[in-house]
């Protein structure tokens, strides 16, 4: 496919948002009223560095989100081992929490500007990077052009495309073809995305695995893990990880169904969006379940049957309460999934809905190992979780089984860096 044939509409986007700069400091302030912008970094979103670049060889890696950008995380630490400064861009007010603390000595982060293009030229003008790594599916059409103009080597790292994308992708196979034509190499998470990027256009896809097999398992504080895990005691308990709304009411709904069998259960629930905490905490007591707020420091204690983590990141020590847990975004409208490897790098056993097209291989390599169960609807949950309550040898042998088979799955760090040896050592010969 020639990135010829789309000129004529990258060149109207291009054009369009030009238009759109000078409205920018409008969406951005009406996004920083909803929580979506930090006020006090606003003007990195428009290009304007808030850091100085180091001097040296420089590496850029964008992710996404929060998943994306930990996903990152064993490739910044080698890069960094190497010589290389590291800038790590996100588009979330979360992500950029989350990786403030978890990012290496030598890394360091600022949003990406809006794909707008004097935005764009300004960041690229402050940062001059040697080699830019786009994560997953992040195809902005303005940042891949004129990364690709000024000749720095771009390469998609922890490639993924879902059915459903590829689908849509497919009805405009000019428009994604020139996409991914401004790419020099294409390393993909599995057979499937590879198959399914070379269709589309995708130039030299390697298979390399996937990055997030990779990442450490989340931090938290043995303190409080050792607090909250007294608290807990022998009580039979399941988390409900990054769930969206309507989810949040099936679980309500399964916590009331087992409570006849299982009087002294507990449910955790941690909510996609932290901001639902407090409304879903008052809806769980008018049903008449016992219920904590972590956000407003309420203690776990015996009498608690609904404990919600409205925190952020603390899921390292949610996932080491229970080896039991459910991952949202899979059973309810919103639709894709959310990443199992966490919980399952720790041993749990992970519970999904029917809905897991963003991580489809990820569950299907874990349900090989009997390690992730599928659900369709509120009344397989509540027999899942009655099984594994009733049987604690059995959710012990899944644990183990889940446990092992992501440790089967890494090594993706290893072939990413190999793949981009000759671009790595480029970079550090131009800047000797």
């Amino acid at each position: 496919m020639s990135g010829r044939a789309f000129e004529p509409a990258l060149a109207f986007y291009r054009g369009v948002t030009t238009l759109l700069g000078p409205l920018a400091p409008a969406l951005l302030n009406w996004r920083k009223r909803r929580g979506k912008e930090d006020p006090r970094r606003m003007g990195e979103r428009m290009g304007h560095a808030s850091l100085p670049r180091p001097e040296g060889p420089l590496v850029w890696l964008h992710g996404a989100s929060v998943g994306e950008g930990i996903a990152l995380l064993p490739l910044i630490e080698r890069l960094v081992e190497r010589g290389f400064h590291v800038l790590a861009t996100t588009g979330t007010v979360t992500s950029a929490q989350i990786l403030a603390d978890r990012l290496p000595a030598g890394a360091q982060h600022q949003y990406l500007p809006l794909d707008i293009p004097a935005f764009l030229n300004r960041f690229l003008d402050h940062w001059r990077p040697g080699l830019a790594l786009v994560a997953e599916s992040e195809l902005w059409p303005n940042m891949l052009r004129m990364v690709h103009e000024r000749g720095v080597p771009l390469a998609l790292v922890n490639a993924r495309l879902s059915p459903r994308s590829f689908e849509r992708w497919r009805k405009a196979p000019r428009v994604i073809g020139s996409l991914l034509g401004r790419l020099d190499l294409c390393l993909a998470q599995s057979k499937n995305d590879a198959l399914r990027l070379q269709q589309l256009g995708a130039p030299h896809v390697q298979i390399c695995g996937n990055l997030k097999y990779d990442v450490p398992a989340p931090p938290f504080s043995q303190v409080m893990l050792a607090q909250m895990t007294a608290a807990v005691g022998a009580r039979p308990t399941w988390l409900a990880a990054s769930t969206h709304q309507d989810e949040e009411e099936i679980i309500l709904a399964v916590h009331r169904l087992l409570r006849a069998d299982f009087p002294d259960l507990l449910t955790i629930v941690a909510p996609r969006n932290a901001r639902r905490g407090a409304p879903m905490a008052e809806r769980a007591e008018a049903l008449g379940a016992p219920t904590a707020l972590r956000s407003r420091g309420d203690d776990l204690t015996a009498q608690t049957q609904i404990y919600i983590a409205d925190t952020m990141g603390e899921m390292g020590l949610f996932y080491r309460l229970t080896s039991l847990v459910l991952m949202g975004k899979s059973l309810g409208a919103a639709r894709g999934g959310q990443n199992p490897i966490e919980p399952a790098k720790l041993g749990a056993t992970v519970l999904h809905g029917p809905h897991v097209d963003n991580f489809i291989d990820v569950y299907h390599d874990l349900a090989a190992a009997q390690g992730a169960v599928p659900v369709a609807d509120e009344a397989a949950l509540a027999e899942a979780l009655r099984l594994y309550f009733s049987d604690p040898a059995l959710l012990r042998r899944s644990g183990r089984a889940t446990q092992e088979a992501v440790e089967r799955f890494g090594g993706a760090t290893d072939r990413i860096m190999l793949a981009l040896e000759p671009w790595l050592a480029r970079v550090q010969a131009e800047n000797r």
